[in-house]
């Protein structure tokens, strides 16, 4: 076996950080990739993992090896992938992650419309909130909403994300409409998330100030919010693309719009390995051109 699919199982090992999930992504046993790894470590005098029954660790010069390595694969795949583009098409599976609510509003028309397009791609796409571990879990794309915290991953900005403060029109005339933050002590909150302490967060004069709510419902989940808050349960604090149907059609209004909070960013994330995948590439275009682009 070649040098370079020596390091291609190292590299996926160590992104796995188990010999068994490398062998799954590969399509290989796990003895194989097991026995491959000490076969190169013999080859190179070195250890590089280090291996106990609960997990691995990467040695010092096992992560010196895996950062060398990644340079070198990532430059044949840009090799490669410089030549089939010419006359290659999108093909294999897109293993994907995104914010529940948001697929389900979003991605239920645009997957099947990317997959007519492309129809030589499948898709398996698991809808959650929680953040996963793109590499850990062998994603090869997540969709996340927010500030990115310092990574390894490649980031595509998709499309901006504002948060608006609502309720149903009855709710307003039974209760009054908030004209300041600080009024929403008084008010029903409908809270997303189950922290102890929930603050909404606004934008008061050039600062954010954090303001404490309370009220009869948490969730996580937006739309069953953004339907209580159309029932007249309370105020909700939620993105555009949850709440915006139900303003447009008068069942939700907006309230302290001169205090809206900034506003967050969708985001397409995928590991520096995948920057060559055809699909990878093929989709975040895709999604890309599905949005309207505010140039922000």
């Amino acid at each position: 076996m070649s040098q370079l699919e020596d390091m291609r199982i190292f590299a996926e090992t160590v992104d796995a950080q188990s010999f068994t999930a490398a062998a799954d992504r590969l399509g290989l046993s796990k003895q194989f990739v097991s026995k491959r790894i000490a076969a190169l470590e013999k080859r190179l005098g070195a250890r590089l993992l280090e291996r106990s029954t609960r997990q691995l660790r990467v040695t010092d010069l096992g992560l010196a090896y895996y950062e060398c390595t990644q340079r070198i694969l990532l430059e044949v795949d840009a090799a490669e992938q410089m030549i089939t583009n010419q006359t290659a098409t999108p093909r294999g599976v897109l293993r994907l992650s995104a914010p529940m609510t948001f697929a389900t509003m979003y991605l239920g028309p645009l997957i099947p419309a990317f997959m007519q397009r492309h129809p030589e791609v499948s898709v398996e796409l698991e809808l959650s909130d929680r953040i996963v571990d793109v590499i850990g879990e062998g994603y090869d794309m997540a969709l996340r909403i927010g500030t990115l915290a310092d990574s390894s991953l490649i980031a595509r900005r998709i499309i901006n994300v504002q948060l608006i403060t609502c309720a149903s029109p009855g709710y307003l005339r039974q209760h009054g409409v908030p004209t300041a933050p600080q009024q929403l002590a008084t008010h029903a909150c409908l809270i997303y998330g189950h922290t102890p302490q929930a603050q909404w967060t606004f934008r008061v004069g050039e600062r954010m100030r954090k303001v404490s709510v309370s009220g009869p419902i948490r969730s996580n989940n937006g739309e069953m919010l953004r339907e209580a808050a159309v029932a007249g349960l309370g105020l909700i604090l939620l993105p555009d693309f949850i709440v915006g149907g139900a303003l447009a059609k008068g069942r939700l209004v907006e309230v302290l719009e001169d205090f809206r909070p900034e506003g967050f960013t969708l985001y397409a994330v995928y590991p520096q390995h995948r920057q060559s995948s055809l699909v990878v590439r093929a989709f975040t275009e895709f999604l890309v051109e599905s949005f309207p682009q505010d140039g922000a």
